[in-house]
């Protein structure tokens, strides 16, 4: 990386960062400096999406998205630009450049350069790749640890696998008796290390592994080791103090010359200051991911998870293709409490974006697709293969007991007014400057396109092309309102276009 790129990236860093708030006694950092190898994409790692939203901004949502106010400080690195510009501007936020991937540890280093020395707190440190953690785990883990006599703690993980085929690293605790028989008394479920699966299968079956704590020996069998379910997930809480005062002794000695945060547990506890571990109720919301298969039982977990909440509330027709943003989902619950029946209808493939306001006695045939803005009445029908959406400056409003029919693609600022039913085959868009406006009882059909134009109620308009016009609610003689058919604008260019057979 030039010289020029990192000056660029020190700049952004500087510009979206926020002042750290010293009132608060919290901070979260959120490593999202690496790029993930194996997930073979030019996208960083942090940037891959689950359920609609990067992995980074979930887990900064699943901090900063809780009652209690936290700060937050993001390591960046490789694609740090990209990442930056995802999570933005926000409150209490201050992002960190990592030049070089050096390990956690060292990312937890430069992290730490941007808090004065006198905070006096906790600090908590999360994987940028944990998707699917939420409030509801760092809610808990937070209060275990400040209710805790811990000065550091380990979320963990239980494997729920074959032991045998568990690759991640062991949580060693304390033994209820040392190798003397003696009783390790408050020691006892201390985090003393944790040790690799590479390292257990070293050990002969007839050995035991004995590490010291405290002055005292435990040991543990081969067997002992590969069955013990409960692994790093990544997840750390800290007394700052007593992390400012080790971090910096953190040494990259080993085979790959990189820092670990995993070695805090050694110097923690050779200082006598006390680790312990928890592990979440919800297994799920530890996983993190290396390659795609893993990122899409990511996303097929979440996917679920929706349609459990849902599946009483709504029909979802498929629930292994759907999708509903979380925000829409929200405003479900909020609509079901109300005690009406909300008779929403989601078909296979069905895709509900971010902004969308659903309504009552709503169907959304198989593949519609909804984006941005959109406002529905009651009793609207969309057919299969429908594109609605807008800009998020925009607003898409669709009246009551309206229709709309296969495969139209309508985008923009636009208002469909009750009662309103637009056929297949046709496109519509309305622009910031000539926004669209479609009255009431309004039936457009056949292959017709309208463009930022007002078309009075009741108007039926078939094969046209209208751009930027008024339609206007002409009565004729005998009562009806006037029609338009094949109204086509005056051609642009046509002194560019030839017949085939003028040209032999």
């Amino acid at each position: 990386m030039g010289n020029v790129e990192q000056k660029e990236i020190y700049k952004k860093a500087e510009e979206l960062s926020s002042p750290f708030d010293y009132s608060l006694n919290e901070a979260a950092i959120i490593l999202a400096a690496g790029h993930g190898k194996r997930i073979k994409s030019h996208r960083s790692k942090m940037l891959h999406n689950i359920w609609g939203i990067p992995t980074v901004e979930r887990v900064f949502n699943a901090c900063q998205k809780t009652e209690e106010a936290i700060n937050a400080i993001l390591v960046v690195g490789i694609k740090a630009l990209d990442v930056m510009s995802v999570i933005g501007k926000r409150e209490k936020t201050i992002f960190s450049y990592q030049a070089e991937q050096k390990g956690t540890g060292h990312a937890v280093q430069i992290a730490l350069e941007k808090i004065e020395k006198d905070f006096d707190g906790v600090i908590y440190v999360l994987p940028g790749d944990m998707g699917l953690i939420d409030k509801t785990t760092t809610t808990m883990f937070r209060h275990v640890f400040k209710d805790s006599n811990a000065d550091m703690m380990v979320l963990t993980g239980i494997y729920e696998g074959d032991s045998n085929q568990n690759s991640y690293g062991r949580i060693v605790r304390v033994k209820e008796v040392d190798t003397s028989g003696k009783p390790s008394g408050e020691d006892f479920g201390n985090v003393i290390e944790i040790i690799e699966h590479k390292d257990i299968l070293t050990i002969k079956e007839d050995e035991e592994y004995t590490v010291q704590y405290n002055d005292r020996k435990y040991s543990y069998s081969r067997n002992e080791l590969i069955e013990n379910r409960e692994y790093n997930s990544g997840v750390y809480a800290f007394d700052y103090k007593k992390l400012i005062q080790l971090v910096n002794q953190l040494s990259s000695n080993n085979a790959q010359n990189e820092i670990y945060i995993t070695d805090l547990i050694a110097l923690f506890n050779k200082h006598k200051f006390n680790v312990t571990a928890i592990s979440p109720h919800d297994q799920y919301v530890v996983m993190g991911f290396n390659d795609k298969s893993v990122l899409k039982d990511m996303e097929n977990l979440f996917r679920n998870q929706v349609y459990t909440k849902l599946k009483n509330i709504i029909e979802i027709a498929d629930p292994d293709d759907f999708f509903i943003h979380e925000d829409v989902v929200e405003d479900i619950f909020r609509m079901d409490k109300l005690g009406e029946p909300l008779d929403i209808k989601i078909g296979s493939g069905v895709y509900i974006g971010k902004g969308v306001r659903l309504n009552y006695n709503i169907e959304f045939k198989k593949n519609a697709y909804i984006d941005g803005n959109v406002q529905f009445g009651n009793d609207v029908t969309i057919w299969e293969n429908v594109h609605l959406s807008c800009f998020t400056n925009q607003s898409f409003v669709i009246g009551n007991n309206v229709e709309i029919l296969w495969g139209d693609i309508i985008k923009g600022n636009i208002t469909i007014g009750d009662g309103s039913r637009i056929e297949s085959s046709v496109n519509m868009t309305g622009s910031d400057e000539f926004p669209l406006h479609i009255g009431k009882n309004v039936l457009i059909k056949g292959t017709s396109y309208i463009f930022g134009s007002i078309i009075e109620d009741e108007i039926h308009i078939e094969h046209s092309v209208i751009i930027k016009k008024k339609v206007n609610r002409l009565v004729k003689r005998n009562g009806q309102v006037q029609r338009i058919r094949f109204y086509l604008p005056m051609p642009s260019g046509i002194d560019a276009v030839e017949h085939l057979e003028d040209l032999d």
